[in-house]
């Protein structure tokens, strides 16, 4: 073996092929505008129209000028061309929306997942605060505190206090 074609650890280099190359990407977006296309009224609306035309100029126009007689031999081959190659155009452009609805699946449910860790740490951390709360004076807790003391002075001046008279002063 010459130079490093035998080697196992580096890749071989690429060969020149015979076939013409094309992108991918490239000739899949272009599927895709010609599926779409070929899925309007518009699309519709002219074939109809090419059709109808081309009936019309083969029945109608006189013998010499007519290029397809009445069994439309061209034109039933035209209409197997289009939809030869119309089907697989519209399978590739299914392919891709089926590939982007996939990648679209697999990032809602990364979403998800991230949302749904978020909402039970979210949980967790408002559970450990109500815990927490049940620690902490609150404001309800020091109002009513409050109202008993202020019961307590009330009814504490609501009983006179008996200073000592005189003579238990003196005693």
């Amino acid at each position: 073996m010459d130079g490093d074609g035998g080697r196992l650890d580096r890749p071989r280099e690429p060969r020149r092929s015979p076939l013409p190359r094309w992108d991918p990407e490239a000739f899949g977006r272009a599927s895709e505008l010609i599926a779409r296309f070929l899925g309007t009224g518009r699309f519709i609306a002219w074939m109809t129209v090419f059709v109808v035309a081309w009936l019309a100029w083969n029945t109608l126009a006189p013998g010499p000028l007519r290029f397809d007689p009445f069994p439309f031999i061209f034109l039933t081959l035209m209409l197997s061309l289009q939809a030869s190659y119309s089907a697989p155009l519209i399978l590739l452009a299914q392919y891709r929306q089926a590939d982007r609805d996939r990648v679209n699946y697999e990032q809602d449910r990364a979403r998800d997942e991230r949302s749904i860790a978020d909402t039970e740490f979210l949980t967790r951390e408002i559970a450990s605060l109500r815990a927490g709360l049940g620690e902490v004076a609150t404001r309800d807790w020091i109002r009513s505190e409050f109202e008993a003391l202020v019961r307590e002075l009330d009814e504490g001046r609501a009983e006179p206090s008996r200073a000592p008279s005189r003579e238990e002063r003196d005693r």
